[in-house]
């Protein structure tokens, strides 16, 4: 599946952790969409988990935050991706087109 709402930004911490947040902001009608897009995304991360999911600095391994915010006719959602920048990486790169 090629993403066609949600485009990751990635940070890392300088060691071996990463962030990747992604944000897409839509009328109603593309929020099932978005929000399909949102669960392939967790689907796959559980499915190739590299360990627990919870805080890492609780002994997690990844983690994930999604938020959706509406605001008018418009409806923000967020997804934050926490974990090992290698496992990160390979996610976004199977999402990405061609991946």
């Amino acid at each position: 599946m090629t993403l066609q709402y949600l485009i990751f930004d990635a940070s890392d911490d300088g060691e071996s952790t990463g962030a990747w947040d992604a944000m897409a902001s839509v009328r109603a009608a593309e929020l099932p969409a978005v929000l399909a897009e949102v669960q392939a995304v967790l689907d796959w991360a559980e499915r190739h988990s590299p360990g627990p999911r919870g805080p890492l600095d609780e002994g997690g391994a990844w983690d994930a935050d999604q938020q959706v915010q509406t605001d008018g006719d418009w409806t923000t959602v967020t997804l934050t991706l926490t974990g090992p920048w290698e496992w990160g990486e390979t996610l976004v790169a199977q999402f990405s087109a061609g991946g």
